[in-house]
């Protein structure tokens, strides 16, 4: 059999699944594309959060991705203009929860962005008469449940926009909101 690889940009308010057995009033990613039975996304991004998400139809190359500790690369929008003792702590590690426990996570790399001018999402974040907002860049290789919005509220500066924009060495890059892109072999260009 044939597996089929692809990229998507999921936008903001989209599951990163296919089927959600709960009350259906949420937006799966097989409404934005006719994917070939069998698709699974590697990985997950939160309703939430948008941009780049793997998806294939081998599930051994959503293990091997998985199991590489594939570093990702994250562009969050936080409240208020964050500061360099903030930005040194995310690289440090920080105290969450998880799993209804406290979690230190692994040090990673951080770094103060200028404002991307991603396009608009769906949704407003808000305007600017609720006070400054910023960016930073933050790559991991671990992937706790809603990790960086905990990490950076961590420190002080909680996330308002979330925006995953590199895998391994596959990146975002032009690729639009919604857009899909078939590729030959995920675990070849990661």
């Amino acid at each position: 059999m044939s597996h089929k690889h692809f990229i998507i940009h999921k936008p903001y308010g989209y599951l990163s699944q296919f089927i959600y057995e709960m009350k259906r009033t949420k937006k799966l990613l097989g409404e934005l594309y006719d994917f070939p039975e069998g698709t699974m996304a590697i990985g997950r991004l939160d309703e939430d959060s948008e941009g780049l998400l793997l998806l294939t139809t081998d599930g051994m190359m959503s293990e091997i991705v998985r199991s590489k500790k594939v570093e990702k690369e994250y562009w969050a929008q936080v409240d208020g203009i964050i500061t360099q003792k903030a930005v040194e702590q995310l690289q440090e590690g920080v105290i969450i929860g998880f799993k209804g426990t406290k979690y230190k996570t692994k040090k990673c790399l951080a770094k103060l962005i200028e404002n991307p001018n991603f396009p608009l999402r769906s949704q407003k974040i808000r305007d600017d008469r609720h006070g400054p907002t910023s960016w930073v860049s933050m790559t991991l290789t671990e992937g706790k449940f809603r990790q960086i919005r905990k990490m950076t509220s961590a420190v002080g500066f909680p996330t308002l926009r979330l925006v995953r924009i590199r895998v391994g060495n596959i990146h975002l890059g032009t690729l639009q909101s919604g857009e899909v892109q078939e590729v030959e072999n995920i675990i070849e260009i990661i």
